[in-house]
């Protein structure tokens, strides 16, 4: 999915004005895992692979569910790689997923994401459907009562810290589409890859 600065104003500026809450679901005194990096994978293993995606992208989607299987079972999980998500919102409810997202504990994150995109034709695509709804009926599969929701959704801290990520991103690497995946910071490339040619830029950047 492509991104302009336009796209980017659209996707975080319009519907987050309700309210902020500070500190969602975290204890007085208990680190806020909002902010930290979502990662899977050896945190000592050469090579890192990092992943710039949106929860509306149907490339996205098809990446998540031919392509990322394979890639964990064969890489991540054997310790080969270490693979790092990051929150690059192309749209206004990619925005409020990935806010969701990152308010769910840390292991909830790539299991609730990888719902979201298997999903897209059902929450963000079907004209008749209540999108935020449809969200919230997710979240809560994941374990996210409705308070959380609401309160994650309206959080502008969190917003600021996606929206911060993402120029971030985009200033730094010059992301213009999702999903963008950079292998080692040696090889980028944005496209939604079979698991042969992920395994091709994994190689050349070793």
């Amino acid at each position: 999915m492509s991104f302009t600065r336009r796209s980017f104003l659209v996707a975080t500026g319009a519907a987050l004005t309700a309210g902020s809450f500070h500190g969602a679901a975290f204890a007085a005194g208990a680190p806020d895992t909002r902010f930290t990096p979502r990662v899977l994978g050896n945190p000592d293993a050469k090579v890192v692979v990092e992943e710039w995606f949106s929860l509306t992208c149907i490339h996205c989607a098809h990446f998540a569910e031919q392509t990322f299987p394979q890639v964990r079972k064969n890489l991540i999980d054997t310790g080969k790689i270490r693979y790092v998500f990051h929150d690059f919102p192309t749209d206004q409810l990619a925005t409020l997923a990935a806010m969701v997202a990152r308010t769910l504990p840390e292991e909830r994150y790539e299991p609730f994401c990888s719902a979201v995109l298997s999903s897209l034709d059902r929450w963000a695509y079907n004209n008749e459907a209540d999108h935020k709804a449809e969200l919230q009926k997710m979240a809560a599969f994941a374990g996210m009562p409705a308070e959380t929701f609401e309160k994650a959704v309206t959080d502008q801290n969190l917003l600021q810290f996606i929206m911060s990520e993402q120029s971030q991103a985009q200033d730094k690497y010059n992301i213009e589409s999702t999903p963008t995946f950079r292998f080692n910071n040696k090889e980028q490339v944005s496209s939604a890859l079979s698991y042969d040619d992920f395994v091709k830029y994994l190689t050349k950047a070793s």
